[in-house]
């Protein structure tokens, strides 16, 4: 059962208004924050200038000049701290002129609103932004504080993300939530990620003499089959209740020298998704052991198994405070309460591996991310702008 009143729920929830959250979300998508090179500064002063208007104290961490991450603080601190974290980096656009809409025109149209980055993340950023708005206009008495932090350098994972605001130490939350595209839904963890890179070397000699070299691209070839029959399907049989199944796939590829030439070296890389529970080392050992086995019907050939990045799977208890109060809100507003898990990668994994309790939850659906003519219901802006304030409400309110 919800903590919050009934009464400090319509005070809060009648600060919230669909034009003003509309024109925010608008504005925000037309500051091109395209990543890389992942300048974020415009739209940061935009979202400090809106807060500190309503009585926010703000301020930045940064360790790259064009990246500041935003801390906007409100409360009187005597208290458990909520952290509101989301990402104002976007991915390039692309072809712009196969758009229908201007990719940072920011466009309203069938009840949507269109952009590179209108669902990832602005969505999330412009819902946390105004509920912490609704909140402090409101007049409703908390205790603690709540902490907007909107993000530069997520879509890369870089240093100059967001593990530099957790390294600073100006923020310790109590808890976390982090606006990613769930479709309103309380995401309690994430997969764990693995970046697998294998390499195979072979032989160079010339095209018309093949047997005097050793074909690295072939015994790739061999390695991507095995890779398919052996351990993709294993990989859908390791479930978990809140999770959709482990999974690998090929993602890049690169080889070859010269037309006539026989190549000497060929590489992938694996993204590889896992449970909570597997142990990401184990996950890399069977990949090497497939492609060892793999290539020795490619004479001549060796291969290398390589982890440039990984990252444990995350999860908070589906009993704990910070869960129960995303679960309340959607409640209330007749939202799905059905637990779930986010199967991308967020900023949420670096959150959880330092200590802090974290959850995952936004508007937009994660299938719209990345495509050509982007964009978010405004209704879904609206239930996720309600749902972040009432949250906020229970776990702040007196």
């Amino acid at each position: 059962m919800a903590r919050f009143s009934e009464e400090s729920a319509a005070l809060v929830l009648s600060e919230i208004h669909q034009r003003e959250v509309v024109a925010f979300l608008s504005r925000l998508i037309q500051f091109p924050t395209v990543n890389p090179p992942g300048d974020v500064r415009d739209a940061v002063t935009y979202c400090a200038e809106v807060l500190q208007a309503e009585g926010f104290a703000t301020r930045t961490v940064r360790v790259v000049e064009t990246k500041p991450h935003l801390i906007a603080e409100y409360g009187p601190g005597d208290g458990p701290v909520l952290c509101f974290n989301a990402h104002l980096d976007v991915v390039p656009p692309g072809q712009v002129e196969e758009w229908t809409y201007p990719p940072f025109g920011g466009v309203v149209a069938h009840e949507r609103v269109y952009g590179r980055g209108a669902g990832d993340d602005k969505a999330s950023v412009t819902a946390q932004v105004m509920a912490g708005i609704a909140l402090a206009r409101s007049g409703v008495p908390i205790r603690g504080k709540l902490v907007i932090n909107e993000v530069a350098d997520e879509e890369t994972a870089g240093p100059a993300g967001v593990i530099a605001v957790i390294e600073s130490k100006e923020i310790v939350p109590d808890f976390v939530i982090v606006g990613e595209q769930t479709m309103n839904r309380v995401a309690i963890g994430e997969k764990g990620y693995s970046g697998c890179q294998i390499v195979v070397h072979g032989k160079t000699a010339h095209g018309g003499m093949p047997w005097e070299g050793a074909n690295a691209i072939e015994g790739m070839a061999e390695v991507i089959v095995a890779l398919r029959r052996e351990l993709w399907p294993q990989l859908k049989h390791r479930t978990h209740p809140y999770f959709q199944p482990s999974a690998g796939t090929v993602n890049m590829i690169e080889g070859g020298v010269a037309r006539n030439v026989v190549p000497d070296r060929c590489e992938i890389y694996i993204d590889r998704r896992a449970m909570p529970g597997e142990d990401l080392d184990q996950s890399i050992a069977e990949v090497r052991e497939i492609a060892e086995r793999a290539i020795a019907n490619v004479p001549g050939t060796r291969v290398e198994v390589l982890t440039p990045r990984a990252f444990p799977a995350v999860m908070s208890e589906p009993d704990a405070a910070h869960v129960q109060a995303m679960v309340d809100a959607n409640r209330y507003l007749d939202l799905d309460t059905e637990l779930t898990a986010f199967n991308m990668g967020s900023d949420g994994r670096f959150f959880a591996t330092a200590g802090y309790p974290t959850i995952i939850y936004g508007p937009g659906d994660p299938r719209i991310a990345h495509i050509r003519d982007e964009w978010v219901g405004i209704e879904e802006v609206m239930q996720a702008t309600r749902a972040y304030a009432l949250a906020a409400l229970e776990l702040l309110g007196v």
